[in-house]
């Protein structure tokens, strides 16, 4: 596994908010989680990502909408559906969108990518599992790997776990008291994995469903503990915050990687939103037919416009419900 810390220069972007963000824009997720109250998309240069094994789209039918009910009601979804469809099929390449509810019990997906590598986007539960247990002496070394995503600062915070599986395990503890009951990080049991857990960085090369990612993001305010890092992906640098970055009160965290053979980029991205009836957990990601960063981060911020014309007929929650 290579980091990637290729500079490019990116095209100015106006910073844009949905409408209802001035309704919501005093909100915060939960008393525990104390997450900053506002978000916005910036410009700059994206630098500290994992570069981690291909990150290949599922195989699956056409862009459409799933729903996995787990219990309660579905989420309304039928327009946001259908713009999602026209922006797939305008943009090419592939994308995935996972929603749930903070604190919810519904699940829907769109869109052909559903699983890949976590790459940077493991850093949030791994921060927790880390400052849990040094919350003063490693409060510095987290925000430089969420806020900034920097390699050696999660590196760091993985090595003051113990062993490669003793931290597995503690950031593995972290995702199933979220819900994720099957993400394997580093995937150290995968017996075809060319990665070791005590390789450098081998938890980016973490296979992360959208689902079981969303699943972690609905019920991270909730936990102990969780304004450790929520207040952390409140402030993600401006070069960083592409996407999910655009929405006033939103926490976020991103990742990006090329293909080690190829050198197409793959981005990803996962946080929690302020919708009129709560909040909203979020994941998603793109590859671009050009396979280039920019194109990725390009779909990214569609997606998110796409997302905001539409919030009206999501349903958010909070951790009291």
């Amino acid at each position: 596994m290579c980091i990637e810390q290729e500079q490019r220069s990116r095209r100015g972007r106006l910073r844009w908010s949905v409408a209802v963000a001035a309704m919501i824009a005093a909100s915060t997720y939960s008393a525990q989680a104390g997450v900053a109250e506002t978000g916005e998309l910036r410009t700059g240069d994206p630098a500290g990502a994992i570069d981690g094994q291909p990150a290949a789209a599922a195989a699956g039918p056409q862009p459409g909408v799933t729903t996995t009910t787990i219990a309660g009601g579905p989420i309304g979804t039928s327009a946001l559906e259908a713009e999602f469809a026209a922006l797939q099929s305008e943009l090419g390449g592939s994308m995935g969108l996972a929603l749930m509810p903070v604190n919810g019990t519904q699940v829907i997906t769109f869109g052909s990518w559903t699983d890949g590598n976590a790459l940077s986007t493991i850093k949030v539960p791994l921060a927790l599992a880390a400052l849990r247990r040094q919350p003063t002496e490693l409060a510095d070394t987290a925000a430089a790997a969420i806020t900034a995503s920097d390699n050696d600062a999660a590196q760091a915070l993985w090595q003051s776990l113990g062993t490669g599986d003793e931290a597995a395990d503690a950031v593995e503890a972290v995702l199933r008291e979220a819900g994720d009951t099957t993400t394997d990080v580093a995937d150290r049991h995968d017996p075809n994995t060319t990665v070791r857990v005590d390789d450098p960085l081998s938890f980016g090369s973490t296979d992360w469903t959208l689902v079981n990612q969303v699943r972690f993001a609905a019920h991270l305010p909730c936990l102990p503990q969780a304004n450790l890092v929520t207040s952390l992906m409140s402030q993600v640098t401006a070069s960083q915050s592409w996407g999910l970055g655009a929405f006033d009160g939103a926490a976020f965290k991103g990742g990006w990687a090329p293909d080690d053979s190829t050198g197409y980029y793959t981005v990803r991205q996962f946080g929690i939103i302020p919708t009129p009836s709560g909040h909203l957990a979020v994941a998603m990601a793109a590859q671009p037919t050009s396979g280039s960063y920019d194109d990725a981060t390009a779909m990214l911020d569609r997606l998110t416009a796409v997302l905001g014309r539409h919030l009206g007929e999501t349903s958010g929650g909070d951790c009291h419900a």
